[in-house]
């Protein structure tokens, strides 16, 4: 079960899918092994992912505390499941393909994010050129001026 630091650095239970589907929670993820050691992790992405034609939901941690065996550059690949009372848990996933595929998902995802926010960059520089452009433009045309018009006396 997922706990979360409160103020008083006491741990209170809370459902993990509610931390992990939070988009605003950006606070560490604490969780408690089977030997009650408590570990923090980083949450990197949650990845829906389809297993033999079964629907699941994945998330990518990162640990903040020293895991052996575990770099620091490294993420872990959890499975949301329930336990025998239907409250939501993460397990490490042990498939390692399924865990290798549940990776090159999220770095596609990744890749594609990065695609989709280059293109609107350069929608916004297009669009910024453009505004520039027509105000030099107008500017241009409203700040020439016309010559003097000469008159001679007859």
């Amino acid at each position: 079960m997922e706990e979360k630091k409160n103020e008083q650095e006491e741990l209170k239970p809370v459902d993990i899918l509610d931390v992990l589907l939070d988009q605003d929670n950006k606070d560490p993820i604490v969780l408690v092994d089977e030997a009650g050691k408590q570990l923090t992790f980083e949450q990197v992405a949650v990845i829906p992912y389809e297993v033999r034609k079964e629907k699941r939901l994945y998330c990518v941690l990162k640990p903040l505390d020293k895991i052996e065996g575990i770099g620091d550059d490294e993420a872990i690949v959890f499975v949301v499941d329930q336990d025998k009372d239907g409250n939501s848990v993460i397990k490490v996933e042990e498939d390692e393909e399924v865990a290798i595929a549940v990776f090159d998902k999220y770095y596609d995802l990744l890749e594609e994010a990065q695609k989709e926010e280059k293109k609107e960059k350069a929608e916004k520089t297009a669009t910024k050129q453009k505004t520039a452009t027509a105000k030099k433009s107008s500017t241009s045309v409203a700040g020439k001026k016309s010559a003097p018009k000469t008159t001679t006396k007859k």
